[in-house]
């Protein structure tokens, strides 16, 4: 192994050195406490920490990290205090995640680390949004990213590299290829030599370096690193290198034939260093003992406090109380002194329209936004007045623009991702379900993000343009979903959703986007979230609807006004509003739940298990559902009528109301 210093002096020298030793120092120590049962997993980056402390060593503190489960390096470069990161591996409240995530689950805005979730691929896009964000706020910082070769594999690699290149996004894309995706050797992850060739693909720059020669790491990355801040780019690197142990410790490495260790381990990347130091007479076994001295005091340090912290004490109350941020925003009141009547696609407009004007950071994002409008005009002349920069076309991706809106929020900038239809959502379904819903409850993170998800049938758009899938959401905690039935409801509920630390999943249907009028304020205002509206009183029965179901549900009460039909509409669905709803079956005795979704699976069964728990002792009839039949939406207008569950809801009511 050939090291060539440049204008490295001794003291850069040494400190890279340093910096090298840590983290295998801390590994030593950390697997003798897995086998004597002191921490539960440990994924060992020994053979490969001169990627992750030459990359991170060679960029600013300022710049961001999306480090791996074996990039402890990063970790102990960004000089993270050794207790808390050993707090955080043994599952303790000091730990950054409370004991609520293992490993490098985590960021930590503070050392500009952003941790992995166990979803290979997922954090490219996050890396995306944060370097989006340095774009539109001008600064020179970068974002780097860390991918495996198995990981690589993923769609969000593709995606996120497709997404960097179009927008010329200052991301490093730094590819570890240490020959294996767990035990899946690399002939059977791809067929390509080399994974710079791929960056051709992307229109991109790409670099293959020794990922075990500590000075080509850092230079090269230093070099490409500078460069991008004045060149706004992504760049693709790929570091050969070779892990010496399992994928994880229980893994074991009989999978891995013998004589790779031994190439490999001539090509051990602190054992070759320390070598060329000693022999240009830089390093002197003194300086060695001192450093590994220093580092092993520190190491003890932070074990024993990690031993002596005491363990978790479980509280329902305070798991509960993370799983959201905060929402401490002032409501703006509707002020009807000044109204006009809108359609809900008008009302849809507006709310982003003032979003944008009061949030100068907020940005929206979405195939066919800008200059189109969207497939539905929502923002149509947006671009005009908000810039391309702020109005967003995407690339045919969802799973990395959904990843680069976290990032964004991570940078203190609310976004809007609109699906094209609510269908398409199923591309970015881990996006939204394993990283936007869990970031605050792991690691306290606030995550401004809306999705709009123009749903619904009626309309002849067949199955895969017509899909009702709140449902998929809200079985998801940590997530909100609203899903308005007016203009007015609109609205108020979608400046709310753009002003939430929160991920929301906004649903509007397509078939009410221009069939539906109301009055609504011309100015700005907002509605809280998990407050239902009573929209009919009656005595005999409560509906509880929302959506299309609403209009439906208005339209049969007129037809059988003897009924005494309470109606509902929930406006949200995380939350939903119990107490409105309980009130109202306590009054009536009689409750039948309507939504467009499908019957099995869908909200209403939640509601429906919910009031005959609490109300049981109040009801007259069985709590009683209708939903759409259980199949795919169909295309054919007398198929699609058939599928609907409007067309059963008199029958259905008469049947409630004769129990």
């Amino acid at each position: 192994m050939q090291f060539d210093r440049k204008n490295h002096n001794d003291a850069s020298l040494i400190a890279l050195y340093s910096g090298l030793l840590l983290p295998r120092l801390i590994e030593e120590r950390m697997l003798l406490l897995l086998r004597q049962g002191k921490i539960s997993k440990w994924f060992s980056g020994i053979g490969q920490e001169a990627i992750a402390v030459g990359a991170t060593m060679a960029l600013k503190p300022a710049d961001y990290i999306l480090p791996l489960h074996r990039n402890l390096g990063v970790f102990t470069s960004r000089d993270i205090p050794l207790e808390r990161l050993f707090l955080q591996w043994q599952g303790k409240r000091a730990g950054f995640t409370k004991g609520r995530d293992r490993s490098f689950h985590f960021g930590t805005e503070e050392y500009r680390i952003i941790g992995m979730i166990s979803h290979l691929g997922s954090m490219l896009g996050v890396a995306d949004g944060i370097a989006l964000a340095s774009n539109l706020d001008g600064d020179d910082t970068i974002s780097l990213v860390f991918s495996g070769d198995g990981g690589a594999s993923e769609g969000d690699f593709h995606e996120s590299l497709n997404v960097a290149a179009v927008w010329n996004l200052p991301v490093i894309f730094l590819v570890e290829n240490n020959g294996y995706g767990l035990s899946t050797p690399n002939r059977d992850q791809f067929a390509c030599a080399r994974f710079v060739d791929k960056a051709a693909g992307y229109g991109i720059e790409g670099i293959r370096i020794d990922g075990n020669n500590i000075l080509e790491v850092h230079d090269t990355i230093r070099q490409v690193a500078d460069s991008m801040r004045i060149d706004r780019r992504p760049v693709l690197i790929e570091a050969m290198t070779f892990r010496m142990r399992g994928h994880e410790e229980a893994s074991g490495t009989a999978y891995v034939p013998p004589t790779l260790f031994e190439e490999w381990g001539r090509l051990d990347p602190l054992a070759n260093y320390e070598r060329f130091l000693l022999e240009s007479g830089i390093l002197t076994p003194r300086i060695i003992d001192e450093l590994r001295a220093r580092h092993l005091r520190a190491i003890e340090g932070g074990v024993q406090a990690m031993l002596n912290e005491p363990e978790i004490v479980a509280s329902e109350h305070d798991e509960l109380e993370d799983l959201y941020a905060p929402a401490a925003m002032e409501l703006a009141e509707p002020d009807d002194a000044a109204s006009s009547e809108r359609r809900m696609v008008d009302a849809i407009g507006d709310a982003l329209r003032q979003g944008m004007r009061r949030d100068e950071r907020l940005v929206l994002m979405g195939q066919d936004i800008a200059e189109y409008g969207g497939v539905f005009k929502v923002t149509e002349g947006f671009v005009e007045e908000f810039g391309r920069g702020r109005v967003r076309n995407t690339p045919l991706c969802e799973s990395a623009i959904l990843g680069a809106s976290l990032g964004l929020s991570l940078r203190g900038r609310a976004s809007m991702v609109e699906m094209q239809f609510a269908d398409f959502v199923s591309c970015g379904f881990n996006q939204i379900v394993n990283n936007l819903a869990k970031t605050h409850y792991r690691w306290g993170a606030s995550v401004n993000v809306t999705v709009r998800m123009p749903t619904g049938a009626g309309i002849g758009a067949g199955p895969f343009h017509s899909q009702s899938n709140e449902a998929w959401f809200t079985h998801v905690p940590g997530l909100k979903v609203a899903y308005p039935a007016s203009p007015f409801d609109a609205k108020g509920l979608l400046t709310t959703s753009l002003i939430d630390p929160n991920p929301v999943l906004f649903f509007e249907h397509k078939g009410l986007y221009r069939s539906v009028k109301g009055t609504v304020p011309d100015g700005y205002y907002n509605l809280p979230f998990g407050v239902a509206r009573i929209v009919r009183p009656g005595e005999g029965m409560t509906l509880v609807t929302y959506g299309a179901g609403v209009g439906w549900a208005l339209a049969m009460a007129g037809e059988m006004p003897d009924a005494g039909i309470e109606i509902i509409d929930l406006r949200t669905l995380l939350p939903w509003d119990r107490a409105t709803v309980y009130a109202s079956v306590r009054k009536t005795g009689r409750c039948l739940i309507l939504h467009e979704d499908t019957l099995t699976g869908g909200f209403g069964g939640e509601i429906a298990a919910a009031i005959g728990e609490e109300c049981f002792g109040d009801l007259d009839a069985p709590v009683m559902r209708l939903g759409s039949l259980d199949m795919p939406v169909p295309f054919a207008g007398p198929l699609e009528h058939l599928f609907l569950p409007k067309r059963k809801l008199r029958e259905k009511i008469e049947r409630l109301l004769a129990y």
